[in-house]
């Protein structure tokens, strides 16, 4: 088994009382962790309990928690000594939160949860459980990751991590990179080796995202209409959200498509990038601007209507967004930043820098009081411009 950054801190935590909550997109590893997890703390005493099985919901939406126990009992488990419960998927029980508080106070049972819904896991789930559990989000592979799956992973990689450009290190994994740009970080897509199934993959990825997870958390009948709504989304990554222009292309009305967007930000299939600035009503009133979550995903959502500049700077914010958060700037004459990194750091993305693009970066974060600064770039320039980081190194 492939092992991710976050398991050290998955089993540090499982080791603890309070609940471990596991939450990202479908397919995106956490049942995998949670394998992961029960083998390492290696107690015979656990269940693991999948939630999209029929017979489980209806055990755990039963309203004699006493029986529940019988139940649990019959399967295996032992409430006299120490026990752990796997569950995956829990946001289609509704009644889980009030089950697992029963078990953790009454018979200290230690729980291990999956779900797919940020939104269910911070609001209705943390209001039953406060203080009772600590959430843990899991992202697509990051390309530091993404070459530990494919057997690539350099000795010292660690040093590399945010460095400027090195030529040695650009030839010996640009390949690589660009792979990952082109089908993302989803581990199963990862791991298939023939480019052909890797898209089938994805497609399979979308379809189970809109036919599960978004019928199961919503009312949302019309699935046709998301997805077309994801396609136009996918053409304009990078752009700010325009509802009235969106409405206009899907002939969805504008409500619709912000309810849409929310819950496409819930479920983790994208990310929204605030504007930078001091004031937050201005924050407010400005458009946030749009990124996919997996550049895979993307890729296949968008196609032709995708330029490469478009999907390499979503592969950026992809790339930030796992290490911390993402906004953008820009002043009312058009000048923009592409991205201002927690809060503090500047960043330009050419596919192709060269000098300006570091004198630009300069120029403009300095004028709004950011002293860190720099230009993400995909390919080595044609001139002798040296000066920016490659996008493989941001992990």
């Amino acid at each position: 088994m492939k092992e991710r950054a976050i398991y050290a801190t998955l089993l540090e935590h499982c080791k603890k009382k309070q609940v471990t909550v596991i939450t990202g997109m479908r397919r995106v590893g956490k049942s995998t962790a949670v394998r992961y997890m029960l083998k390492q703390l290696a107690s015979p005493n656990y269940r693991y309990l999948d939630c999209e099985r029929i017979e489980i919901r209806v055990l755990f939406n039963a309203t004699n928690y006493e029986g529940i126990k019988s139940e649990l009992e019959l399967m295996g488990l032992d409430f006299s000594l120490p026990a752990i419960i796997a569950l995956d998927e829990i946001q289609l029980v509704e009644n889980l939160p009030s089950v697992i508080k029963y078990f953790y106070d009454t018979y200290g049972v230690k729980f291990i949860v999956t779900g797919s819904s940020s939104y269910y896991m911070k609001n209705r789930f943390s209001e039953s459980l406060a203080g009772r559990k600590r959430i843990f989000e899991m992202y697509p592979l990051s390309f530091s990751e993404f070459l530990s799956f494919k057997n690539l992973i350099p000795q010292g990689i660690e040093k590399y991590a945010w460095k400027p450009f090195d030529k040695a290190w650009y030839n010996r994994l640009s390949a690589a990179y660009a792979e990952y740009i082109r089908f993302g970080g989803f581990p199963e897509v990862v791991l298939e080796e023939n480019p052909t199934d890797k898209v089938e993959l994805l497609k399979d990825i979308i379809n189970s995202y809109i036919e599960m997870d978004v019928k199961l958390l919503s009312d949302y009948s019309l699935s046709e209409d998301l997805y077309k709504l994801v396609k136009v989304l996918a053409a304009r990554t990078g752009n700010k959200v325009d509802y009235t222009k969106i409405s206009s292309v899907t002939d969805i009305n504008r409500q619709k498509i912000a309810t849409y967007i929310q819950l496409l930000e819930y479920t983790y299939l994208i990310y929204q990038a605030t504007p930078f600035t001091k004031n937050i009503d201005k924050e407010i009133s400005q458009q946030t601007k749009l990124y996919f979550a997996d550049t895979g995903i993307l890729n296949v959502l968008g196609g032709d209507q995708l330029s490469s500049g478009q999907v390499f700077e979503n592969a950026i914010a992809v790339q930030l967004k796992n290490k911390g958060t993402i906004q953008y700037y820009q002043k009312k004459t058009g000048q923009e930043i592409d991205f201002i990194f927690n809060g503090d750091t500047a960043i330009e993305v050419k596919e192709t820098p060269v000098l300006q693009d570091l004198q630009t970066i300069t120029q403009r974060a300095t004028a709004i009081g950011i002293d860190k600064y720099l230009v993400i770039g995909r390919y080595l320039p044609a001139r002798d411009f040296m000066g920016f980081t490659w996008g493989g190194n941001i992990y």
